[in-house]
């Protein structure tokens, strides 16, 4: 054996290392997603995502993936995206809008590595050419509280602006339906509408509205997903998770999108958002919201976002829902900058990512801050307090 094909027979130390990297990520996503005692419906998410941790082709492919563009999540929409464009056995495990969630007969993993070996070129290009954007209505349900505690506060309508917005489906939760089963088994509605989102509430029962008055709605995003382009709607859906209700609520909130155009600005949100907030009706109450977006920007972007909101000349507040920064096991804070628990340290060196939910009210250019409480990245659960 020449001295070439020896060094081909395996993995190198660092595609090693690149592989063992996106096998944690993967575990950790499977364990935030689906942890154990998740209900059913969530098996073929775990399943997924160990299957990403586990597949050697799926780590080959995820080693040359940059870290920043998070290879896990881009394998699993990849994959999703080759298996329901097409008539592979393994297609009838995943879900479709408005059905039920397939049951797990044990026949995914090996349906699934068939797949994998006969489309790993396809998988690879889409890794390629796309990054992970997940657009999860269902997280409305972590913001709602803080939007009606703004609005009563203050006694004005609101001002929304979703930061990161992608397709824009963040931009009405005033036109969803929420459903919170509280810690006494009880059960609060807020809001009516053909997309109900439900929400089982931990710990103390949040400060929920009893309607939710949106008077302006505007999105920033660097690059808008264009919802009327059919390769674009299709990429978006792959990045649902592969569970019924997910599947469902996606395709109906774009759907509602479709309807009902809101406006969205392409820009850098430090550059675009002075004048999208001058722009805002001057009687209204500003709500910046993000979601899973300000855990992506960086130290300093964070710090230059901090002091950006402080020098507007409005009073507003910034509501965000984000994993702890930085990234990963060793996450020590929050992106506003907040204090957390130490057993929610522990808890995300253990794998299990969650959302922080945190508001920062300026007032005269001066910022205070407030922890609000954590969530499930899908919104199944909500711990306030």
């Amino acid at each position: 054996m020449s001295q070439i094909e020896t060094a081909n027979d395996g993995p190198t130390g660092a595609e090693s290392d690149g592989m063992s990297t996106v096998a944690d990520e993967a575990r950790a996503i499977a364990d935030a997603w689906s942890a154990p005692g998740s209900p059913p419906d969530w098996w073929l998410t775990a399943a997924l995502f160990t299957a990403v941790a586990e597949d050697e082709v799926l780590l080959e492919i995820g080693a040359g993936i940059p870290p920043d563009r998070r290879p896990a999540l881009l394998l699993s929409a990849a994959v999703t995206a080759v298996v329901t464009s097409g008539a592979d056995p393994v297609r009838r495990y995943f879900p479709v809008p408005g059905g039920p969630q397939p049951p797990d007969d044990g026949g995914f993993r090996p349906a699934l590595k068939a797949l994998v070996r006969g489309s790993r070129e396809a998988i690879a290009a889409l890794c390629a050419g796309h990054r992970y954007q997940m657009n999860e209505v269902a997280r409305s349900v972590d913001v709602l509280p803080v939007l009606g505690a703004v609005a009563a506060e203050t006694g004005r309508p609101l001002a929304l602006v979703d930061l990161g917005t992608g397709a824009g489906l963040g931009l009405r939760p005033d036109r969803y339906a929420y459903s919170y089963t509280l810690p006494d088994g009880s059960v609060r509605t807020v809001g009516s509408g053909s997309i109900e989102l439900r929400c089982a509430v931990r710990g103390s029962v949040p400060p929920l509205p009893e309607r939710l008055t949106v008077a302006a709605r505007v999105g920033v995003d660097v690059e808008p997903s264009d919802l009327d382009d059919p390769a674009t709607a299709a990429w978006l859906a792959a990045c649902v998770p592969p569970e019924a209700g997910a599947v469902t609520r996606f395709a109906a909130a774009v759907d509602l999108a479709r309807a009902e155009p809101a406006e969205i600005v392409r820009g850098d949100l430090l550059e675009v958002l002075p004048a999208v907030v001058a722009g805002l009706p001057a009687d209204a109450a500003v709500c910046l919201v993000d979601t899973y977006v300000h855990v992506f920007l960086g130290p300093e972007r964070l710090a230059r976002f901090a002091t950006l909101i402080t020098g507007l000349g409005r009073d507003l507040d910034w509501i965000s829902v984000d994993p702890l920064v930085p990234l990963g096991p060793e996450a020590t804070t929050t992106v506003q900058g907040l204090d957390v628990p130490s057993h929610w340290l522990a808890e995300n060196r253990d794998g299990g990512v969650f959302g922080v939910i945190g508001r920062v009210s300026v007032r005269d250019g001066v910022a205070s801050a407030q922890l609000l409480g954590r969530a499930h990245p899908g919104g199944s659960w909500l711990e306030w307090g």
